[in-house]
């Protein structure tokens, strides 16, 4: 475990799967709804935002700064609810291939940052260097609410 980083296997798998489901639509199903608050590519976007975090964090470490409390992920839906109409605003493909973009620098980033400032090498680091779970999680909901559309 000590040297462990089959996350970067696992994030490749979800970042070309995301990648697959991307070139894969036109804009109409990018604007298609997944739920009753978010859109195809608002989702997206929500992947690349917690995307964005990691790359910012990771920053810390290069600057040798120890993690602060405010580092840790906020409790609560509000910080989503927060950035979706942000997130919506953009145009529907810059959103999805920005995700795109920003899942390739946070997978490079997270591969390359040294384990015992992860977590749970470091319980009281606030990365966790397997993107994902998440993007699995999302895209999962993204593909199942396009076979329902049809």
């Amino acid at each position: 475990m000590a040297d462990d980083r089959s996350y970067i296997e696992a994030n490749t798998r979800e970042r070309e799967r995301m990648r697959a489901l991307v070139e894969g639509l036109d804009d109409d199903a990018l604007k298609a709804p997944v739920n009753e608050y978010w859109t195809v590519a608002g989702v997206l976007g929500h992947i690349a935002y917690w995307d964005i975090r990691v790359l910012v964090l990771a920053d810390k470490i290069d600057r040798g700064e120890p993690w602060a409390p405010g580092d840790a992920e906020p409790d609560g839906d509000w910080l989503n609810d927060s950035t979706r109409p942000l997130i919506h605003a953009i145009p529907p493909r810059d959103a999805a291939e920005f995700a795109l973009r920003i899942a390739e620098q946070t997978d490079a980033r997270v591969a390359e940052l040294p384990l015992d400032r992860l977590w749970p090498h470091d319980p009281d680091s606030p990365i966790n260097p397997g993107r994902d779970d998440h993007r699995d999680e999302h895209l999962d909901e993204i593909e199942a609410a396009l076979r329902a559309r049809g």
